[in-house]
């Protein structure tokens, strides 16, 4: 007899959020009461710079772009979140509107936090409040990063550093190589790593020509780690 397949629900989605590794079951289930999921589709924005800062979200299917735009008119890509993450606290811990924008990349299923109930939550909880401090000293350590290689190295330096990155963080080892499932476009590089798109363009073609990646449309796989690793420094 068919059986029809097991819907995760909310509770099980919290699980997995790592703000709340570790925390007992009463408190999950108290989070769990404050929080409402929502399915968001592709491409779509959960809040501009300047929006009142009413809500904390939780990550837990697809990613999400972190991103604001300079005064030129060029986005930065600040970060790409993925499954797990927590985003949009800092604003309302620091009771400010927002700084950045929030952009689904995939369909997305995103938990909602009310700001009245996250503050009183971390305020009966000061374990998951000093998770989220840590939380955000490391998010702010990978912007560091981020902007010390925009200073310190060239482009294909950058550009093999960020491969190498998703590589360890979503990266399937196939036959050949390491197959990145994050299928970024090129302007989506290029807002990472500070350049055009076109340079990022370039540069993909002179990597795939040097054999150390193989491209088939956005289905990349690193073919030779040590090669990047190499350009990288």
């Amino acid at each position: 007899m068919d059986r029809s397949p097991i819907i995760p629900n909310k509770l099980w989605y919290l699980k997995h959020i790592r703000l709340f590794d570790g925390i007992s079951p009463s408190e999950m289930q108290e989070m769990e009461k404050i929080t409402r999921m929502e399915e968001v589709k592709k491409r779509q924005p959960l809040y501009l710079p300047g929006d009142p800062s009413s809500s904390v979200y939780l990550l837990k299917r697809g990613r999400v772009k972190i991103a604001n735009t300079a005064a030129n008119g060029k986005e930065v890509t600040f970060d790409i979140l993925e499954a797990g993450d927590v985003f949009g606290e800092l604003d309302v811990l620091e009771d400010a509107p927002r700084s950045t924008s929030a952009e689904t990349l995939d369909d997305a299923l995103i938990c909602v936090i009310p700001r009245k109930d996250f503050d009183q939550y971390l305020a009966m909880h000061p374990s998951v409040m000093f998770k989220l401090t840590k939380l955000i000293g490391l998010r702010l350590k990978k912007i560091q990063s981020r902007v010390e290689d925009l200073v310190f190295r060239e482009v294909p330096a950058r550009l093999a550093h960020l491969l190498l990155k998703l590589s360890k963080s979503d990266g399937v080892a196939d036959g050949q190589g390491v197959r990145l499932k994050a299928k970024l476009t090129h302007q989506e590089m290029a807002n990472l790593i500070g350049c055009s798109r076109e340079t990022v363009s370039a540069t993909m073609g002179q990597f795939r020509d040097e054999g150390l990646l193989q491209i088939d449309g956005r289905m990349i796989t690193i073919l030779n780690e040590k090669g990047l690793s190499r350009i990288q420094g």
